[in-house]
């Protein structure tokens, strides 16, 4: 199926009815805003949980595109659980198999290339680590402005790697940022909704 079928024949509300899907948001905090009004779309779904987990940064930094405490408050406004905040509150998750499906959106390069390398230095991270041992979907929604550049054998390792999905991406700004990738938005609960069932939405590369 397309990414312009699914989306467009609502298959992705029923896919993800009742799940309880993880959201891990790090620093790619000039997407944060989609990723929020896409999730309140999401929390729409009847039975659907968020289980948000927030990247160090996202916790402490504001930016020119909202200040770190606005973030937590559009999550709690949706409905969204307590976000997890730290390494120890995050390996549970592992154990516990908590979650249906976890995506990574925005997923930074910083947090791409760790998660290819094995590093769990950082709640989003061990999150993705303990979910990925119990043989469920991860997601992952790109923006990297090196993913065609030092981030480009991090983002071959993770599309060859077992229950790792992808967003469908492509270039923002060829001309001023030739090597930089970004999700799109409004594939990222299209992209959620077949994750859930283990299939990788097509296609993955798209131009803006």
């Amino acid at each position: 199926m397309t990414a312009v079928d699914f989306a467009e024949n609502g298959s992705w509300q029923e896919s993800l009815r009742g799940k309880t899907v993880g959201v891990g948001l790090t620093g790619s905090f000039c997407t944060m805003r989609k990723v929020l009004d896409e999730l309140k779309r999401l929390k729409s779904v009847p039975g659907v949980e968020l289980v948000p987990i927030l990247s160090e940064n996202v916790q402490r930094l504001d930016s020119k595109f909202g200040r770190a405490a606005e973030w937590r408050e559009a999550l709690a406004a949706m409905g969204a659980r307590e976000p997890i905040l730290t390494i120890p509150q995050a390996e549970p998750i592992g154990p516990s198999a908590c979650l249906d499906v976890l995506m990574l959106a925005p997923c930074t390069g910083n947090t791409m290339a760790k998660l290819a390398c094995g590093i769990t230095d950082g709640p989003v991270l061990m999150a993705a680590k303990a979910h990925l041992r119990n043989q469920k979907p991860l997601l992952i929604a790109p923006a990297s402005n090196d993913a065609l550049a030092a981030n480009a054998k991090n983002l071959g390792m993770l599309l060859n790697s077992k229950n790792v999905f992808f967003v469908p991406m492509g270039q923002d700004d060829p001309e001023r940022k030739p090597t930089s990738l970004i999700f799109d938005a409004q594939m990222l609960l299209p992209a959620l909704g077949l994750a859930v069932q283990g299939r990788q939405i097509q296609p993955i590369l798209r131009q803006y």
